[in-house]
């Protein structure tokens, strides 16, 4: 019986039902197709080829079972995946996350982000995103080491440099990827790139921890140079208090903005002026310690602490989302654009719920970047380290942060081409990549 592709509702109520336990998945997907649909009605290429179809399943799950000692000589057994969702446009590439809300669906929602993602740079990237329900949070060294050395024993046969590259996210950082990395060594006994992130000292590259903070800010003040606007004098709220977050309020400062809040899941931290880069540099010791409690660091920053509260309560003309997913809600953005702000720039991946970003988007009133587009940086500078592992040599630009906001610069440029309405970013860095998969997917054929 042939098969004939299917209209919007039609595709979406199959979807429904297919991936009916992928909530996030399911989110990710919905937004994606709302936006391209335009596209393929008036492609019918890619309606023949049931472009959208195939590329709505992973190419593979991979889960895994990851059995490791505690320090007591308790055993500990927690879930793995590794979602490698296409590379049509190069190999698998995408991070890792370790936190005890992880699940399949939200590593399956991360891995067809990554691949739009990865599609609006000028690399060869395929996407992927993978990660475990590990908590690390009270965990000794020995045991994050022990940790991370079993997931590596399972994923090991998966990944390589021309297959699947992963990369550090949520609670992996330099020291888990170096663990990661001893244990893929030490399994295959070969050195080479099969991860990035890596310390500078054995085959990383430099700005990876700064890129996806650092890229965001870049984005966000390209953003508003196009309206017309600055973002010196601008006061920013920035939510989380990670790798982006810190990265991000850096990068702020140094565009002339006043930055009034991190926060973490327990409450925000309030600054009246603004934070200092000395208030930044100790919050990053504090989470380099594993002590990164933001409530007992107020008084010492000068800072206030609102328990219970999210970095959006705290009024900002720019506000950077910078956390997890989902976490800025349809109230939020209420607030938001009540409070007078007047752009948004995504840090964590699908930041907003699908229907804040409905309320985001139908107004005029602020500018609206989606994490695909405005956190893109860091992957790129992955692929920085991939070249330079496949050349085994270092690259070391006299101004790393300037080729990085030339890569932010050419995906805003992307989007705004893209875009089927003036700042429509979302729809932008949703066709501009899905046209670069989609052609790949008629040239390689059915498979």
């Amino acid at each position: 019986m042939t098969q004939t592709p299917l209209d919007q509702a039609d595709f979406l109520d199959e979807a429904r039902r297919t991936h009916a336990g992928a909530p996030e998945f399911l989110q990710a997907l919905e937004e994606i197709t709302a936006d391209i649909w335009p596209v393929l009605e008036q492609t019918p290429e890619y309606r023949k080829a049931r472009v959208l179809e195939r590329l709505s399943d992973p190419d593979r799950i991979i889960r895994f079972r990851v059995s490791w000692m505690r320090d007591d000589g308790s055993v500990a057994i927690n879930r793995g995946w590794r979602v490698q969702h296409s590379n049509l446009l190069g190999p698998y590439k995408g991070g890792l996350r370790f936190h005890a809300d992880v699940s399949e669906s939200e590593i399956r929602f991360l891995a067809l982000e990554q691949t739009v993602k990865n599609a609006l740079t000028p690399l060869s990237l395929g996407g992927a995103k993978g990660g475990s329900d590990f908590d690390p949070s009270g965990c000794s060294e020995g045991e994050i080491m022990r940790f991370c050395q079993a997931f590596m024993m399972q994923l090991a046969p998966f990944i390589g440099p021309r297959r699947d590259i992963p990369a550090g996210d949520i609670n992996v950082s330099s020291r888990e990827i170096g663990y990661l990395f001893g244990a893929y060594r030490a399994q295959t006994q070969t050195f080479e790139g099969a991860l990035t992130g890596k310390d500078t000292g054995w085959g990383g590259t430099c700005l990876r921890a700064e890129a996806t903070g650092y890229g965001l800010v870049h984005f966000a003040s390209l953003m508003a140079e196009e309206a017309g606007r600055s973002l010196d004098g601008a006061c920013v709220a920035i939510s989380g208090a990670g790798n982006v977050a810190l990265h991000a309020a850096e990068r702020a400062l140094k565009y002339g903005m006043s930055v009034r809040a991190l926060s973490s899941s327990q409450g925000a931290l309030a600054w009246k002026t603004s934070a200092s880069q000395d208030d930044i540099e100790r919050i990053k010791q504090a989470r380099k310690n594993r002590n990164a409690d933001l409530e007992s660091l107020a008084s010492e920053l000068g800072a206030s602490w609102h328990g219970g509260r999210k970095a959006f309560d705290i009024p900002a003309d720019v506000v950077l989302p910078c956390a997890t997913q989902n976490e800025l809600d349809a109230d939020d953005a209420a607030q938001l654009l009540d409070q007078g702000c007047w752009l948004i720039a995504e840090g964590s991946n699908m930041a907003s719920t699908a229907d804040a970003m409905v309320r985001l988007r139908e107004t005029d009133s602020v500018l609206y970047a989606p994490s695909k587009a405005a956190n893109a940086g860091g992957v790129a500078v992955s692929g920085f380290e991939m070249a330079e592992n496949a050349r085994f040599s270092a690259h070391n630009p006299d101004d790393p942060d300037a080729e990085l906001k030339r890569v932010m610069a050419d995906i805003h440029t992307l989007c705004l081409d893209h875009a089927p309405s003036k700042g429509d970013y979302a729809a932008g860095a949703n066709i501009a990549g899905f046209h670069r998969v989609a052609r790949a997917m008629l040239d390689q054929g059915v498979a």
